[in-house]
């Protein structure tokens, strides 16, 4: 692994700005925003996400777990909770609404 989270960044401003609103750049680019601790640009993308393709278990997952780094608990659980009914039984979505419920 390369572990270049500011060039996998950078990728990701260039194929936003060739196909900007793509979903899954948007979330990709927030998970590596949330890597870089940018916690508020993450949560940005993940909402545009969101909006742009409603209802994506990992979308929503990513955008709870932006969201219990930024201590707005209630916010990641209701993500959580949403991406464990539209995919049942995920591994990263339980441990991430586990992790929320701790705190």
């Amino acid at each position: 692994m390369l572990d270049d989270d500011q060039g996998a960044l950078e990728d990701l401003d260039k194929a936003d700005v060739i196909e900007p609103n793509d979903a899954f750049t948007l979330t990709s680019r927030g998970n590596v925003k949330r890597m870089l601790k940018e916690y508020q640009g993450a949560l940005d993308d993940l909402d545009k996400a969101d909006v742009i393709e409603p209802n994506d278990a990992f979308t929503l997952t990513s955008r709870g777990n932006v969201k219990r780094m930024l201590k707005e608990y209630q916010g990641a659980l209701d993500d959580l909770d949403k991406a464990d009914v539209i995919e049942p039984n995920n591994a990263f979505t339980l441990r991430t609404r586990g992790d929320v419920k701790r705190m």
